[in-house]
């Protein structure tokens, strides 16, 4: 059988010993360092392979890696898409074993990237290598995309959308850490930032000036509020559970060094919000809005009104003058939520693929977390699936590890996976 053929191909030393390579190359984005040592390391081995390689640099230090495997004439093209930058080690000490030794213990491997997501990285790698010398025929294309900061603002996938490279491409595999399930769905994700912004005051006299705090807290809870309608509108999704709107910063002053005795002027507060389907991020945005503007009428009603502006008028003369509210939203990124069928064509050859290599019915499932196909799905309509080896919660973590045997499943899946969208008969 051609699929036993390339199968064959797929070794598992080599495997291991590029996952460990890729560990080995740093790729955390900081000051003067990126993901270029790792994407040039990739884009030698990739040549040598016999693809055709560009790198495109996205920023200083940060370049895509696109690799293609032309097929002997046309037809569809599959992609596979990984990222190279990996999170923050933390401290170093607090490891078993060094985050970039690329540790090989028993079945695991060990380092920051491991499992997210350098490993099923490599195996794309080794899925695509195997088709390549097997030297089986088929139409078409495999396009490997190996994209800078999707830990970060997602900058490599929407450059690499925006210089064309999506164009021509009919479905593409997500490489991410999620058990080897078959996921057809991923949470969206608003970001928005929150501020009030008052006046100054002594604390002894807060009426002296207007403390931004209250108002923030009153947003918040609102904010709270409206979450619990959105669970209670639209329930619990199958593979994603429930929507939420999360307060992950809440910083006052916003500039300068807090002192208990100083209302501050001004108090900032960061929201991670995550979208599942049925909800429309335009309304949501229109929602919160509605709340931070209702805010601040509210206050600014209650400076030139009732007890309080009384009890202003007998404070110091010129402090009180001019005191107003103001509030803001910015909604700085919008990661829409995806939900591919499992009657499009990709979903039914990984799926098939899936059956011949484990014998069993897929697990499907959903990805809590926005990948980089959020943007391959919502502004290129590039149907995805996300599938790859590593448990979920080890990700981010310290002594991050994926394991070999998991590697070599999916790097197996990946082959089949592509001859059966490439309409190879195996």
């Amino acid at each position: 059988m051609k699929l036993d053929r390339i199968l064959k191909e797929i070794k598992k030393d080599q495997l291991i010993q590029l996952t460990q390579d890729l560990i080995r190359i740093p790729s955390v984005r900081r000051s003067g360092q990126g993901e270029q040592k790792v994407a040039l390391y990739l884009s030698r081995l990739l040549e040598g392979m016999g693809l055709e390689v560009v790198v495109e640099y996205v920023e200083p230090d940060s370049p895509n890696v696109i690799a293609v495997l032309q097929g002997e004439s046309e037809g569809p093209c599959l992609m596979f898409e990984c990222h190279t930058d990996v999170v923050t080690e933390g401290d170093p000490s607090e490891w078993k074993y060094g985050p970039f030794d690329g540790r090989l213990v028993g079945n695991r491997i060990y380092g920051r990237g491991a499992c997210d997501t350098k490993g099923n990285l490599a195996a794309a790698v080794m899925a695509i290598q195997a088709i390549n010398q097997s030297g089986i025929p088929f139409k078409g294309k495999i396009l490997l995309g190996i994209l800078v900061d999707e830990e970060g603002m997602m900058s490599g996938v929407k450059h690499f959308i925006r210089q064309g490279w999506a164009n021509g491409i009919q479905a593409a595999m997500i490489c991410e850490p999620v058990d080897n399930q078959l996921c057809i769905t991923q949470k969206g994700a608003l970001r928005a930032e929150i501020k009030t912004s008052g006046k100054m005051s002594h604390g002894a006299m807060p009426l002296a000036g207007l403390n931004p705090i209250p108002p923030m807290i009153s947003i918040l809870e609102k904010m709270k509020q409206l979450e619990e309608e959105e669970i209670e509108r639209l329930g619990k999704n199958d593979f994603l559970g429930y929507p939420s709107i999360t307060p992950t910063v809440l910083q006052a002053p916003v500039k300068g060094e807090p002192q208990l005795n100083v209302v501050p002027y001004q108090c900032r507060a960061l929201l991670d919000i995550r979208t599942i389907p049925g909800q429309s991020h335009e309304a949501l945005k229109k929602q919160l809005e509605d709340i931070v503007q209702e805010e601040e009428r509210s206050v600014n009603a209650s400076l030139h009104s009732g007890p309080l502006k009384e009890i202003r008028e007998t404070l110091e003369k010129g402090l009180s003058k001019g005191i107003s509210f103001q509030s803001m939203l910015d909604v700085f990124e919008d990661r829409p939520w995806t939900k591919t069928p499992q009657e499009e064509r990709i979903v039914r050859c990984v799926s098939k693929a899936m059956r011949s290599i484990t014998g069993k019915d897929p697990v499907y499932g959903g990805v809590l977390g926005a990948t980089d196909g959020t943007f391959l799905s919502a502004w290129a309509g590039i149907p995805i699936v996300t599938l790859g080896a590593g448990k979920r919660m080890i990700p981010h973590q310290k002594d991050e590890w994926v394991s070999v045997e998991d590697l070599e499943l999916t790097s197996k899946i990946y082959a089949a996976s592509a001859l059966e969208f490439l309409n190879v008969e195996i």
